[in-house]
């Protein structure tokens, strides 16, 4: 099956992600009534584009593979609206976490470049959706970013998410965790050479907020919401300068146990860029949520890292079952068929090359 170019997806993710711009997005309807002059304006919800992780082709190819129902909008009034199944998610996340899982070591930019690179290519001939690229910092300063660039484009990569922590970084919800900031100007030289050197989408990410939940957690204070209500103030002053540097979006993350910290960031940014969400730590809140309660500023959902939780929880269920019951058939109805192996592996393609080419 011929899967669709670099170029077509990232063009096809840059249109859908450009809805959610906070300029001209945010659709409303009014309505007036004849008694007052007051006008009731509404803003009509935009869903979310949704990004599921991988680690490899093999979970990439899965997520491509899940679908939903797509209402058609050609029906005939009246008549029942034809459906179509369609992917369920607009995007891959090629996650820094994830791939690291995968090795077994931490996420704390210790996996090479070449090994985050080699992968991204495989996700990208596996299956037909986007590619965002989680970058980490850059592989350290604008230099490191500006040699990266070229090679992810190359290798499929629609969109990059580069974070504006120290190098080497350390993963966002690890306790305790080293989360220093690089200042403003640095950073926005990063989303500069991004964008002058590469034609993906920029996805700025800052980690004020992780910044500021980390300082809380590892100091004595009696005031906990000053330090909060400073990482906001950060958050939204950073989210305004990575805009003004060129960032096509702006991702903030937040490892707070429910969502009001993103509510309130939502409610105060006043960016025409897109907002990005990665709702690991405060997993309650569904993608309906997300449009009724951020006006429509968030345009991209990213489930960050439950390809490889998943894969994790599957195995260690299989495993102890067959070690409890000292044999395999107890796990047969509970795991993969090996003709859903096969399919994944694209057999029926090769079995095609195969009758074509070989004698």
């Amino acid at each position: 099956m011929a899967l669709p170019s670099a170029s077509s997806r990232t063009a096809t993710l840059r249109a859908k992600l450009s809805a959610y711009h906070c300029s001209s997005s945010n659709p409303t309807t009014s309505s007036t009534t004849s008694s007052t002059t007051t006008t009731t304006t509404t803003t009509t919800p935009l869903k979310p584009l949704i990004a599921m992780s991988a680690h490899s082709a093999l979970s990439a190819k899965i997520a491509s593979q899940v679908t939903t129902t797509s209402v058609s909008s050609s029906s005939t009034t009246g008549s029942t609206p034809p459906t179509a199944a369609v992917p369920a998610f607009d995007a891959i996340w090629v996650s820094g976490f994830e791939l690291s899982a995968l090795h077994a070591v931490p996420d704390a930019s210790i996996i090479s470049p070449s090994t985050h690179l080699s992968t991204t290519r495989d996700i990208f001939h596996s299956q037909p959706l986007p590619l965002i690229a989680d970058l980490d910092t850059g592989f350290g300063n604008a230099v490191n970013l500006a040699y990266a660039l070229p090679r992810y484009e190359a290798a499929g990569t629609s969109a990059v998410v580069i974070e504006d922590k120290t190098f080497p970084k350390d993963s966002s919800l690890r306790p305790g965790g080293r989360q220093h900031l690089v200042p403003i100007p640095e950073f926005q030289a990063k989303i500069r050479a991004a964008k002058e050197l590469s034609s993906m989408i920029v996805i700025a990410r800052t980690e004020a907020l992780i910044a500021a939940a980390t300082a809380v957690d590892t100091t004595t204070t009696t005031n906990p919401n000053q330090n909060q209500n400073r990482g906001q103030s950060e958050a939204l002053a950073r989210a305004l300068a990575y805009e003004e540097a060129g960032a096509d979006a702006v991702l903030v993350h937040s490892k707070s146990s429910t969502p009001e910290e993103i509510i309130s960031f939502c409610g105060a940014y006043t960016g025409n860029v897109p907002l990005v969400i990665v709702p690991t730590s405060y997993p309650r809140w569904s993608f309906e949520d997300v449009s009724r309660l951020t006006d429509n500023k968030v345009g991209l959902v990213i489930c960050g890292n439950h390809a490889v939780r998943a894969a994790v929880a599957g195995m260690r269920r299989a495993f102890r079952r067959i070690a409890d019951d000292r044999g395999i058939a107890g796990v047969q109805d509970e795991i993969a068929s090996v003709e859903d192996i096969f399919q994944l592996q694209g057999d029926d393609e090769l079995r095609e090359l195969e009758k074509k080419y070989l004698p």
